[in-house]
């Protein structure tokens, strides 16, 4: 684990560790047994991760940030934080650790088996973070993480080989699960629509490989063989956007994680984002979010990053 600070700000990078389980990238326990793991400050310290979190919430309340957004946890929510976010863990009004009886997965990129639903859960950069559940989605969901508790906890008791791809399986399901939930403020697609999805699974693909140096739509529909048009389409369908509202917000957020978990200059940052001024990148970056580099910089070293606007809901340009 490194540790970035800056100013007021002290960031963890949390890489991967299974303490009970070191040669398995999967790991099922409660939110009571993170409390122990990480005393103290370090449980309240904002931290990047380098794989999936997981938690579903059955009693208790407390709020989680994720990215510059507050994310409320209460009986019923779902959290999904990726690789790449930084997260803080679920906290009490006062700033201690919150009273939660929740089951936590985490898990690396790799460990779930890649089909095409499960990918677009693991791989999504604009996935959504967090589900308030209904009582059957709830209930479902409880019975799917019991499965998958029950299988790790006799990990030993059986032939290794077969149980972690059982976990791989279950685990797949659980994902599963995850990709029919309808994204929070959009309805269910129907199997047509899920069908037609491909443009936009290409285009999210090649987007997180090339977004610091490609910022237009018509390059990505090129490289991928689509009309501009196609893709836009394709987009509004899955993510609600164009394509070019998804590479700006891509890369709002990019500039976000940078400018408030390192101490990299903002031309360094302009430069590392693929534009070719920094003046051009401060315009970018204040349209973005409502404030200048410099500006949102001096407000993460003083502030709760939780007050902060996702850069996935901002008025970025078409």
């Amino acid at each position: 684990m490194n540790m970035v600070e800056m100013g007021h700000v002290v960031v963890d990078e949390r890489h991967y560790r299974n303490p009970a389980r070191p040669g398995l990238d999967m790991e099922v326990l409660t939110f009571t047994d993170l409390r122990h793991r990480l005393p103290g400050e370090e449980f309240t310290r904002l931290h990047r991760l380098n794989f999936h979190h997981l938690t579903l919430v059955e009693k208790g309340h407390g709020s989680a940030v994720v990215d510059f957004v507050d994310r409320p946890c209460r009986p019923g929510t779902l959290l999904h934080t990726r690789p790449g976010q930084v997260q803080r863990l679920p906290v009490a009004p006062d700033g201690s650790p919150a009273d939660l009886d929740a089951t936590i997965v985490l898990f690396t990129p790799d460990f779930p088996p890649r089909l095409s639903a499960t990918t677009r859960v693991v791989d999504d950069p604009f996935g959504p973070v967090s589900w308030q559940l209904g009582q059957e989605d709830r209930s479902s969901f409880r019975h799917a993480l019991t499965d998958l508790g029950a299988e790790y906890a006799t990990l030993a008791d059986w032939e290794p080989g077969i149980t972690k791809e059982l976990l791989r399986q279950l685990l797949a399901g659980l994902l599963l699960r995850i990709a029919r939930l309808p994204t929070p403020d959009r309805p269910v697609p129907h199997a047509a629509e899920a069908a037609s999805e491909e443009p936009y699974r290409l285009f999210r693909h090649e987007l997180e490989r090339s977004f610091t140096v490609q910022h237009q739509a018509q390059d990505y529909a090129a490289r991928l063989g689509y009309s501009v048009k196609t893709l836009n389409r394709a987009c509004r369908r899955a993510a609600g956007r164009t394509a070019k509202q998804l590479i700006d917000a891509r890369l709002a957020l990019e500039a976000q994680r940078l400018l408030a978990h390192t101490d990299v200059p903002v031309a360094a940052v302009s430069h590392r984002l693929g534009f070719t001024e920094p003046t051009n990148f401060g315009k970018f970056f204040t349209r973005a979010t409502g404030r200048t580099p410099g500006a949102f910089r001096d407000m993460q070293s003083q502030a709760d990053p939780g007050t902060e606007i996702d850069p996935r809901e901002s008025s970025t340009r078409p």
